[in-house]
């Protein structure tokens, strides 16, 4: 093992020992510390990687109970409440769509309208990641997009049309192809797991609110996201399109690509449908305040008992629907089989949950209350500082650390905030969970990065250069959407 693995590795642990015999938060209550100490040597191996992410996520699981902060059964539960049951639902649908090519007419379509020059060119592929990641996750929308943006560069590069600018064309197509899939995912609760931690947390943490719902959060995801993909649109097209407007592009390529796919078949047609009565399931669950009227949302239909539907159980609904409708053109299988289920990043699924145990944690040992204490010189705070503090303290984090591991470490902590400054609450919790996916600068930072980086057509300063300008975008969007709009949605 090497020096600096094994650092990483003994650094939880003796950070988790120091606090746990040589720190006394709060004298009289002990679990406190000892809910810092485990918080401690989770989050050190999450920043640093030390073991898998999802290895890492076990040690709540482990050190809750041994440390007698809360039994095992309440921490096991944590570890599968109802808000993974969303993400599973989402991953089922995401796998149907890929299972039957839904997800390649779409892009073929966009790109064969829009694909006639270097700009529209770029533009069709953010569009098209864009959308798909809204319901599909961004890891999931980059792997089924990148070889079709290969292709695409490929065939660009064929064509000879702008040999001093391909380089940069390349660059730009495929830094837009992961800068829009994340993007995409903060629209909509299912689009990126740090939306759905926070729905999980806000509704155990608040839940007398009822101000939080997929239609809620849409509200003020939808206009933020799509306010930062333009931005990313028209940065990019800066820094790496400068001097192309004269080129024009055959788009037969994508024209022939779409023809090749033939009509849609019943499989693609039934998938498309259900897809659509998920989302507009999904919206209308809830009454939609409209200010002069109300819309009244389809749970009230089951009376007293309409709290025990959640968007996770129209989730499950739809993909259990899917499993029942047998194919026509695969005869013996139907829409969506347990082949394909069996692919469900088990992993994520952990680091849901060891998020959701550690939440419980901070509240059943009376360290967010301490925390609360420690934060009560933020009570006369300039809001609007205190914001845009917490999306670029948030930012950094995701910079080096998962998404979901930095919504994670971040929540408990500005739940504390809230209860210390009477802030509302949501005011401060989406503007974290949505700068949680802005780590746009480093290869590293999210898994659309990665891929993409992966292609070799990409330097690592290309994305240095254009995700810290985007990263700063994205601060100050997320602030002033969620103070300007945000706050006359959730009042």
């Amino acid at each position: 093992m090497k020096n600096g693995s094994l650092i990483r590795l003994i650094s939880g642990p003796v950070a988790f020992l120091f606090i746990l015999f040589f720190v006394d938060l709060e004298p009289g209550n002990h679990y406190a510390t000892k809910m810092a100490a485990i918080t401690a040597w989770v989050a050190i191996w999450w920043l640093t990687e030390a073991t898998h992410l999802s290895v890492t996520a076990l040690l709540p699981f482990l050190l809750i109970p041994i440390l007698g902060v809360a039994d095992s059964k309440m921490v096991a539960a944590q570890y599968m409440d109802q808000t993974i049951f969303l993400f599973i639902g989402g991953f089922l649908l995401a796998f149907a769509i890929e299972r039957w090519n839904l997800h390649k007419r779409i892009a073929l379509s966009i790109l064969s309208r829009l694909g006639k020059s270097p700009a529209t060119l770029l533009a069709g592929v953010m569009i098209t990641a864009y959308l798909i990641s809204m319901w599909i996750s961004n890891t999931a929308t980059t792997m089924m997009l990148i070889s079709a943006v290969i292709a695409i560069i490929l065939e660009v590069e064929e064509q000879s049309l702008m040999p001093k600018h391909k380089d940069r064309f390349a660059k730009a197509v495929l830094i837009g192809l992961a800068y829009a899939a994340s993007i995409g995912g903060m629209a909509t609760l299912v689009g990126t797991p740090p939306n759905m931690v926070f729905y999980k947390t806000y509704l155990d943490t608040y839940p007398d609110a009822g101000n939080m719902s997929f239609f809620q959060w849409f509200l003020v995801g939808a206009p933020v996201s799509l306010a930062l993909l333009i931005t990313a649109f028209l940065l990019l097209k800066w820094l790496f399109l400068r001097g192309t407007a004269h080129i024009r592009f055959d788009t037969s390529y994508f024209t022939f690509s779409l023809r090749q796919l033939g009509s849609m078949s019943y499989e693609e047609r039934t998938v498309a449908y259900i897809f659509g009565i998920t989302a507009v399931l999904w919206f209308t669950r809830t009454n939609i305040d409209f200010g002069s009227f109300m819309m009244p949302g389809w749970e009230g239909i089951f009376g007293a008992h309409a709290n025990f539907i959640t968007d996770s159980t129209v989730a499950i609904a739809m993909a259990f629907i899917l499993f029942l409708i047998p194919s026509k053109n695969e005869k013996g299988t139907n829409l969506l089989n347990w082949t394909e289920a069996a692919r469900l990043p088990f992993g994520i699924i952990l680091l849901f949950g060891s998020g959701f145990a550690l939440a419980k944690g901070f509240e059943v040992s009376g360290l967010s209350n301490w925390l609360a204490g420690q934060l009560m010189f933020l009570e006369h705070a300039n809001i609007f500082l205190v914001v845009a503090g917490i999306c670029i303290i948030v930012c950094v984090i995701s910079e080096f650390a998962s998404n979901i591991a930095s919504i994670q470490l971040a929540l408990p902590i500005l739940i504390a905030i809230q209860k210390a400054t009477d802030i509302p609450p949501l005011t401060l919790l989406v503007p974290a969970t949505l700068a949680a996916s802005l780590g746009f600068m480093l290869p590293v930072a999210t898994a659309p990065n990665t891929i993409v980086f992966g292609s070799g057509r990409i330097r690592a300063t290309d994305m240095r250069n254009a995700g810290s300008l985007l990263d700063v975008a994205g601060i100050i969007l997320i602030t002033l959407f969620s103070l300007l709009i945000g706050n006359l949605i959730w009042q």
